[in-house]
């Protein structure tokens, strides 16, 4: 950039304005030039990033901490040294998202076998058993109620109907054995794994707006209330949901693997939009519950975007903790738990903070503050229930 100057006056370089300072204050343009030696650049650089991490080391303590502190500098005037609410908002929820889907990644791998309990097996189940036909017989039938489960359970239960089925083949080998019979061998009877005649789908009625079936394999859908254009793609989220569904279900490994990986990737990659979603939603709440407050709907969207930060950041914290706490349990089992108990207060924080939050904003009685706590938590989680549904849904669509 050129510097003009006159009569030992700066101008600027874009609009030729007189300067007062570093930067014009009539298009906003830097007096400094953009050519300019390498380690220069490297100085700017670094300085801009300092500048920016302590305006964070400004924001996240009392975020944390302080309820109501942010909103109010922010309704004071004083947002300077303040990281703005939407971006402070944004990042956080990210950060919590992408941290929670490591959780649950890490979950799902390591511990998938421990999801789900292995189905109860009876310990006499053959005891009434009076003829080798009848133990082979009753034997049959149980791997059959295990298959029907398996069909319509995900892929992490699959270990435990394994374990159960070989603990039902031990229990018939000992009752043929009791009964003078060798024991079965592999393959004698129908396994767990086999597949089973699926049952057959119900006529669909010639009238009615919705005609699906009980197994929702991608049968068509049709609301008579809704626009042509939101069936078609109902139906499509719907088809591509059973699909990948179905796929978790299989029996090779990587076509399981490949369809959890885009499930869950699917969830937490439509999660942050749904939470973006809520917050004019609370804000709104805010604005009906305190209508005669008469603050503005801006003011409503800075508490809301505060208190969505808060949440994110305490997300964050708990997910953290946790994944440490599973960390140090096999080598430090005492400062695992103290790390459990942390995670613990730091849930416990979390309505006691947007309580607080609300009382020292919106500056009435603990019963008002309390009564309109109640109802406008009410109403929101209803609301988060809905828009996380629909993000289940479309990102198991993915």
């Amino acid at each position: 950039m050129n510097e003009l100057i006159d009569a030992g006056k700066l101008h600027c370089a874009n609009c030729a304005t007189p300067l007062e300072g570093e930067f014009c204050h009539h298009c906003g343009q830097s007096m400094h030039s953009v050519l300019k030696p390498v380690h220069h650049m490297l100085e700017d650089s670094m300085d801009m990033f300092l500048h920016v991490d302590g305006r964070i080391f400004h924001t996240v303590p009392p975020l944390l901490g302080k309820p109501g502190f942010l909103t109010l500098e922010y309704f004071s005037g004083r947002r300077q040294r303040y990281v703005a609410p939407f971006r402070l908002m944004f990042v956080l929820c990210l950060l919590a998202f992408f941290a929670m889907h490591l959780a649950v990644d890490r979950v799902v791998e390591g511990h998938g076998v421990n999801l789900v309990d292995a189905p109860h097996v009876n310990e006499d189940a053959f005891a009434n058993a009076d003829t080798p036909q009848e133990v082979r017989e009753q034997l049959a039938e149980q791997l059959h109620g295990l298959a029907v489960t398996r069909e319509v359970t995900p892929a992490v239960a699959h270990p435990a109907l394994d374990a159960s089925e070989r603990q039902l083949r031990a229990l018939a080998d000992k009752r043929l054995v009791a009964l003078g019979t060798t024991p079965l061998a592999a393959g004698a009877v129908p396994s767990a794994g086999a597949s089973v005649a699926a049952p057959a789908k119900p006529s669909a009625g010639a009238e009615g707006p919705i005609q699906i079936n009980s197994k929702l394999d991608g049968s068509h859908i049709e609301l008579s209330w809704l626009p042509a254009f939101m069936n078609e793609r109902m139906n499509t989220y719907i088809q591509r949901t059973v699909a990948n569904l179905k796929e978790w279900s299989n029996r090779d490994p990587a076509v399981r693997q490949a369809a959890r990986d885009r499930l869950i990737t699917g969830v937490f990659s439509v999660l942050p939009q749904a939470m973006v979603v809520m917050i004019p939603l609370f804000a709104l709440l805010l604005k009906l519950f305190y209508f005669f407050r008469r603050r503005l709907y801006m003011e409503h969207l800075i508490v809301a975007l505060h208190s969505h930060a808060f949440l994110f950041l305490a997300l964050l914290l708990a997910t953290l903790l946790g994944m440490l706490s599973g960390w140090l349990r096999p080598h430090v089992a005492w400062a695992s738990d103290g790390v459990n108990y942390l995670q613990t207060a730091v849930f416990l924080w979390m309505p006691a903070y947007l309580l607080v939050m609300q009382k020292r904003v919106y500056r009435q009685g603990w019963a008002m503050t309390l009564l309109k706590y109640w109802c406008v938590g009410w109403c929101y989680f209803w609301l988060l229930c809905v828009v996380l549904l629909v993000a289940a849904v479309m990102g198991a669509s993915h």
